[in-house]
């Protein structure tokens, strides 16, 4: 949708209304489909979001729908006819049978299935592990399945995940779990875009900062300069400058593009998950989104926090989480004195958000809390100081740390005058502790990856035997994404041999942050002192950030290692990892 639509005092919706959506939106049947081409509509059966399909033996069609969440018909890539894609529930143990039928006209299509550990051939990446999904045909994926807990699915086919195609993956444990619930629902979180997803990948290109409306005025540098001196105000509007960014760009998309779904549902829908008083209640919190962070809490009640990434964690009791593209979180709530509560995610940039609600009965709805304060970045958050900061474009500038535990980085050569980096953080910690930006002193408990432990040892039990390190660059002003300077298409595959443990240190240069995915392994999260700490398939990185993880090479193959910021990954963030023999 542009931003010629939302100004438009002529348009039927106001921006409050686009934010929200419409109470009625989401997969258009019957008469709907026929405002649009027939072209458009999904050959399968059309299935409600939310429907279940359990069993060894399951067939899924991705097809094209007419979806309607802000008053406009727009085409959504669907799967069964459905956005969410319908939950898959699966056992462990079991040998799974997914056909997977692409009757889409003219597009290949995919389907990887997030965090499950696989066979090469069965991870769904065109170009690495197979060829794609051609029109008029279909994909026999088979695999037995090693695991259980909390995942998802969605296409790796340029932006169809953007489109619709992403939904739920449960895996029931074949022991019981060690924690007790009385009942259960997902609650999956995505960013749907009006847009065409190609046109918006153009934009982002030739405009980064088109919806980054929030910059500083002549009457911020005043209240700043008396607040702070004239002198340290025009040296940090100095540094942003040479930077060629502003502290207010928390997300590259925000709600001025996006309209923020739970389960599929704008907020204005309402979406319920029923409850009956002083039961436990598991939620099953995945971040389908294409580009957003969400902060998730829900007023009036704790959270447990039972597992991270479909792997169990020692318990920990919050407020609020921040949820990152493609990570999952189980919790357990006791709703009980009020028979509503509200689902409250808001997006990192305060831009908008997602809602539903707990009820003992459809039809109640809790207050919707207000956004917090739009929060702004700090040269701190990007490990600069007042006393020495790198920056700058081609990578120039001093490099100081702030002391403290600091770990002032050694930048690859790659990244010296490449005109695809515009700055480099000068020091890098851990900060696992750090609830992040916009989270800090909120008065909420608010969880950190320092505060999960998983219920485990380190699986593995061996010190790495060597060590890999990658820094995250980019360049805003260009869109530019890459690992060491270095986009996809130049960049030689990481190579690791076949049984080795070995440790991956990834450095933030970015102001931006980024959740980094590497298929086929579990990625083991150390702690400050090297230790083992947390399994998780995607770990997040925020600005200014060193965090390392262990991997043990027992997945041969070729797979994907990416930043799943989609139009990130589309930009050059991205890298080809092969386990060899």
């Amino acid at each position: 949708m542009s931003s010629d639509f939302l100004s438009d005092p002529r348009s039927t919706l106001s921006r409050r209304r686009f934010v929200q959506g419409l109470a009625l939106g989401g997969v258009v049947a019957g008469a709907g489909l026929g405002r649009i081409p027939s072209a458009l509509a999904s050959t399968a059966a059309m299935a409600v979001p939310g429907t279940e399909l359990r069993g060894t033996e399951l067939s899924l069609a991705i097809g094209r729908s007419a979806v309607n969440f802000t008053g406009r018909t727009r085409s959504a890539i669907t799967v069964n006819g459905s956005l969410p894609a319908p939950i898959l529930r699966l056992r462990e143990g079991d040998t799974v049978n997914l056909r997977v039928a692409n009757t889409l006209s003219d597009e290949i299509t995919s389907i990887h299935w997030h965090g499950i550990l696989l066979p090469a051939n069965m991870d769904g990446v065109p170009g690495l592990s197979f060829n794609g999904i051609a029109p008029g045909e279909a994909y026999h994926y088979r695999f037995q399945l090693k695991q259980s807990g909390t995942y998802w699915y969605h296409s790796h086919s340029l932006f169809q995940e953007q489109a619709g195609l992403y939904g739920p993956l449960i895996i029931d444990p074949l022991a019981p779990p060690p924690y007790h619930f009385d009942h259960e629902h997902v609650v999956m979180l995505s960013d749907w875009t009006d847009m065409d997803v190609n046109a918006l990948h153009r934009r982002m290109k030739k405009m980064a900062m088109h919806d980054n409306t929030y910059q500083r005025t002549v009457g911020d540098f005043l209240r700043d300069a008396r607040k702070d001196g004239l002198r340290e105000t025009l040296s940090d509007r100095g540094m942003w400058g040479r930077m060629r960014m502003t502290p207010s760009d928390i997300s590259d998309i925000n709600a001025h593009t996006y309209t923020y779904l739970m389960n599929g549902t704008a907020p204005a829908g309402n979406w319920t998950g029923l409850f009956r008083s002083g039961e436990k209640v598991l939620l099953r919190f995945i971040n389908g989104a294409s580009m957003t962070y969400f902060d998730v809490r829900i007023p009036g009640l704790k959270m447990t926090v039972v597992a991270a990434d479909g792997q169990y964690i020692h318990p920990v009791s919050i407020d609020e989480f921040r949820i990152a593209p493609a990570e999952t979180f189980d919790v357990i709530v006791e709703p009980t004195g009020q028979d509503a509560f509200t689902v409250f995610a808001q997006d990192m940039g305060r831009t908008g958000y997602a809602c539903g609600t707990l009820a003992v009965r459809h039809g109640l709805q809790a207050p919707i809390p207000q956004l917090d304060p739009r929060p702004l970045l700090t040269m701190g958050d990007m490990g600069h100081d007042m006393g020495g900061h790198a920056g700058m474009e081609g990578g120039c500038g001093a490099h100081m740390g702030h002391g403290g535990g600091d770990k002032a980085p050694k930048h690859p050569d790659s990244e010296t005058g490449n005109p695809l980096v515009d700055m480099q953080t000068a020091a890098s910690e851990p900060k696992l502790d750090d609830p992040g930006i916009g989270l800090r002193g909120n008065g909420r408990k608010v969880l950190t990856y320092g505060a999960m432990h998983s219920l485990f040892e380190d699986p593995d039990g061996r010190e790495p035997g060597r060590e890999i390190e990658l820094h995250l660059t980019g360049h805003m002003e260009k869109f530019a994404w890459n690992f060491d300077g270095i986009p996809f298409g130049g960049a030689e595959p990481i190579r690791l041999n076949y049984g080795e443990r070995m440790r991956i240190v990834l450095v933030n240069d970015t102001m931006m942050q980024h959740p980094i995915h590497l298929h086929g392994v579990w990625s083991d999260l150390e702690n400050a002192d090297g230790q083992f700490q947390l399994r998780k398939h995607t770990i997040d990185m925020p600005p200014g950030t060193r965090r390392s993880y262990r991997v043990r090479a027992d997945a041969l193959g070729r797979w994907a290692f990416h930043c799943h910021l989609l139009y990130h990954m589309e930009a050059g963030m991205m890298r080809e990892v092969r386990i060899e023999a």
